[in-house]
């Protein structure tokens, strides 16, 4: 499998038939350098929860790639009746797919859509468990630190997607924590720098971390698992 990272906490997953992309902040992320229509041939789009920074250009991708839209009930709701493809789910739920299974897990997060009549309701946030041909990867979405995440050790994760820039989620020091949870492979920082209040420094998280590897990932680079 491969793994793209965008910036903020967007990543390509591509295996196969399978590519996918998880909260695609692009158009509107000043750190991004990529530009939608250079996104081709997506075939399922992963959304954590509401916000614009993770619903993102959902919308234009799914429309242009003719992607399935992976996502909890409330923003499948709000997306079908702009006419997308969805499959709605909830916290705890999986389900297999053609390409693998997917698992939807907590996050302490927020979730509201805006729009131009007033917020949406975006119920519940979540972070996913994704596994194809074998590889299980865990985007942790928007979080705070949970115990819940000591369950995520069952899962035998090879690669976690934690947020370290606090404020809104998980700083470093409860990012390391969660890490000693779960007990991946391998984790990759995301969620920080992009605004001034997410300001993080990610080889301080490589630095503490002792219970895995760290890849720190520049915005554009691919990783192979």
């Amino acid at each position: 499998m491969k793994i793209t990272y965008l910036g903020h906490s967007a990543f390509i997953f591509e295996d196969d038939s399978f590519k996918a992309i998880i909260d695609p902040f692009i158009s509107g992320n000043s750190l991004s350098n990529i530009n939608v229509d250079e996104i081709k041939n997506l075939t399922h789009i992963f959304v954590t929860h509401g916000h614009g920074d993770h619903l993102g250009d959902t919308v234009d991708l799914a429309k242009s790639n003719d992607a399935l839209i992976i996502t909890n009930a409330e923003i499948s709701n709000y997306l079908n009746e702009q006419g997308l493809k969805t499959h709605s789910m909830h916290i705890g739920g999986r389900h297999k797919f053609d390409f693998g299974t997917v698992k939807l897990t907590p996050a302490l997060h927020g979730s509201a859509i805006s729009t131009e009549d007033g917020p949406v309701d975006g119920g519940n946030p979540c972070g996913f468990v994704i596994e194809v041909n074998n590889k299980k990867i865990y985007h942790a979405g928007d979080t705070g630190l949970t115990m819940d995440m000591k369950l995520l050790e069952l899962e035998h994760i090879d690669v976690a997607m934690l947020p370290i820039g606090g404020n809104f989620t998980m700083d470093i020091d409860d990012a390391v924590l969660a890490t000693e949870f779960i007990k991946p492979e391998l984790v990759i920082p995301m969620h920080y720098d992009t605004f001034p209040v997410i300001k993080a420094d990610p080889k301080e998280f490589e630095e503490n971390n002792k219970t895995c590897k760290t890849k720190i990932m520049k915005i554009g680079e691919t990783y192979e698992l």
